[in-house]
């Protein structure tokens, strides 16, 4: 991590989706956990390195492109049993407000929208740091993740298992490995 301080990287941002990874992990079958990502999304967002209190994110996920390696396993999941993708074609997260937690951890509160249920999320991030590409791109990279509870978005659908329990756990952790870019 670099040692650049957070007063000189104050600017608006874009999320660059060839370095970025936003990503989910479930239990399944009680047993063991499946793990997917989202290939289509954009986001932006405003870092004040003076006051981070004042810097602001918004992404939008399409649901669509949901991939968890399994392309029934995703055509399921695009359904109205999980995203009605169709019906429901984004995803998104609009921050209200940044607290900043120590000199690398930052806690981004907002509202996350899935399926028209909008719900508050905390997530914790982890600065990274920054470094000029080589094309004299200033970027910053953050790492957090945050656990919600798939059927406070009215994602319901689930099978019993013939030993007891059920297919997919309500629980389902998102996982943010973000490399923005700061725009001229």
């Amino acid at each position: 991590m670099t040692t650049t301080p957070l007063t000189s990287l104050t600017g608006n941002y874009a999320l660059d989706p060839a370095h970025t990874q936003i990503g989910f992990v479930a239990r399944h079958a009680m047993v063991t956990k499946v793990r997917g990502a989202f290939n289509e999304f954009e986001g932006t967002g405003h870092f004040d390195g003076e006051d981070p209190t004042e810097s602001t994110v918004s992404v939008t996920i399409k649901a669509a492109s949901i991939d968890t390696r399994n392309e029934q396993r995703d055509g399921h999941l695009r359904t109205n049993d999980f995203l009605d993708a169709p019906n429901f074609p984004d995803i998104t997260f609009v921050s209200t407000g940044v607290q900043q937690l120590d000199s690398s951890n930052f806690r981004l509160t907002g509202d996350l929208t899935i399926k028209d249920v909008t719900r508050p999320l905390s997530i914790d991030f982890e600065f990274q740091g920054s470094a000029t590409d080589p094309y004299g791109n200033l970027r910053v990279g953050f790492e957090g993740s945050a656990p919600i509870s798939r059927k406070d978005y009215g994602i319901t659908w689930n099978a019993a298992l013939e030993g007891g329990g059920v297919l997919v756990g309500d629980k389902v952790v998102l996982e943010f490995e973000v490399s923005a870019i700061r725009q001229p």
